[in-house]
């Protein structure tokens, strides 16, 4: 078992949000109109659908993120913004209960917390219904840039503030903080304009489309966008779903397999996926290794309703991180 005796410092700053999942037989997943190269999820207009089973859950990708490392010990922290409401109180229990510090918190007095309800259909594909909130409204007074003083910033959305993003990766910079970035939706649409941010980021994850966007280039290969993204010395990730992930750094090029597990939702396994993989970086772990945990996590997060309640609740033993395969790309 990888069991390290001293841990780095994590501070994870981006969005916190309250989850609905919604699960139904009658959520069908079909081609578009128009368009059959795009999957829609449809139900009857005008129909009332009955809902097989309901979860109400905490996520966002700072608190997601911040929930692995912490149940993985690593001390951890977390900036990010929420409502004075019921959600956001939930947030703050939740974060609490897994031993996250939530002193750097933005309670937000006239915002909502972020919602999202998600349409979960069978195989775990879902459509999320996504009202931003108080996670849409980042600024330096929320983020507090001088208290950025963890040995690690593990950065995620921060609703399309890139102006932000760019300072936070700076005084990263200047602190000698290593910075993991799992860019947002919302600063993805910047594509190219996000050059600037990513020259200063030791570990980029993002997934194909992510990359495509940041790429410019339409290429349905993750190990040419991880070669498109590559800077030296910094490590890219390019996750593929299904398909597993792929890992760059001075040249070379891993690919880690999924073991082909079932889905029951897949929210969340992006988070879990980055957020293991950077705890394996700063562990001391090699990147095959890296890549091999972070696949662990995701893969148990989407088996589970809920962005956390599959993570990993300690370090695997080597055999455990072994059965998945690595390839040189």
């Amino acid at each position: 078992m990888h069991t390290p005796m001293s841990l780095p410092s994590v501070l994870t700053i981006g969005s916190a949000s309250r989850d609905v999942f919604l699960f139904s037989k009658l959520f069908k997943i079909m081609p578009m109109p128009g368009n059959p190269s795009v999957l829609a999820e449809c139900v009857t207009l005008g129909s009332k659908i009955d809902i097989d089973a309901l979860t109400v859950t905490t996520g966002g990708g700072a608190t997601n993120a911040a929930a692995t490392f912490a149940a993985l010990t690593f001390p951890t922290r977390i900036m990010t913004r929420i409502g004075d409401d019921a959600s956001g109180r939930d947030i703050l229990t939740d974060c609490a209960t897994r031993g996250v510090d939530t002193f750097l918190i933005t309670v937000a007095k006239k915002e909502s917390t972020s919602y999202s309800t998600l349409l979960t259909a069978e195989g775990g594909e879902r459509t999320a219904l996504v009202f931003r909130g108080a996670s849409a409204n980042f600024s330096e007074k929320d983020v507090k840039l001088s208290k950025i003083s963890s040995d690690i910033v593990y950065l995620t959305s921060l609703g399309g503030n890139v102006a932000l993003a760019l300072s936070i990766a700076k005084v990263c910079e200047k602190k000698g903080i290593f910075l993991a970035w799992n860019p947002g939706a919302q600063e993805l649409k910047s594509g190219r304009g996000l050059d600037p941010i990513r020259k200063l980021v030791s570990l980029l994850i993002v997934n194909l489309q992510e990359a495509q966007m940041l790429t410019g280039k339409s290429s349905n290969d993750p190990k040419i966008q991880c070669e498109l993204l590559a800077l030296p010395g910094s490590i890219i990730v390019v996750t593929d779903g299904q398909n597993g992930a792929h890992a760059h750094k001075d040249k070379l090029t891993w690919h880690c397999r999924t073991s082909g597990v079932a889905s029951i939702s897949r929210t969340g396994a992006g988070d879990a996926f980055g957020s293991a993989f950077t705890a394996a970086i700063a562990s001391g772990m090699t990147i095959e290794d890296a890549l091999r945990l972070g696949t662990m996590n995701a893969e148990s997060v989407v088996q589970h309703v809920g962005a956390k309640t599959g993570i990993l609740t300690k370090w695997p033993k080597e055999r455990e991180l072994h059965t998945y395969r690595i390839r040189k790309a």
